[in-house]
């Protein structure tokens, strides 16, 4: 029994269906945009997202924070402490309200989201 060139057409498309929504479903999780060289309190997504990864570039003498929020100075869902030791560090926690991100004093960082 053999495949028409029709099933096998549908096959094709339904493989790169499937690789496209896996793709996008990565992106999603590891952040398809960056925030950099942040130094004060910045929204980096006013609506819902992911916060992915935080990036300490300068330690800083106080830890920060990641919030879920949509605008600065709401501090009552953090979803994050920013530690004061440079390095990577991985998030991945959804926000339902936005994503504000409150370096600490004298921290620069940099953060990865969606």
């Amino acid at each position: 029994m053999s495949a028409s060139i029709a099933d096998v057409l549908t096959a094709i498309k339904n493989i790169v269906t499937a690789l496209s929504t896996e793709a996008s479903n990565f992106l999603n999780v590891n952040g398809q945009l960056n925030a950099a060289g942040l130094t004060a309190a910045t929204v980096v997504k006013p609506t819902a997202g992911r916060i992915a990864n935080v990036s300490v570039i300068v330690a800083g003498s106080a830890a920060g924070f990641v919030y879920d929020a949509a605008k600065t100075g709401v501090t009552n869902k953090p979803l994050f402490v920013i530690p004061t030791t440079v390095g990577i560090y991985v998030v991945n926690l959804p926000a339902s309200f936005g994503i504000v991100v409150a370096p600490g004093t004298g921290q620069t960082v940099t953060v990865s989201y969606s």
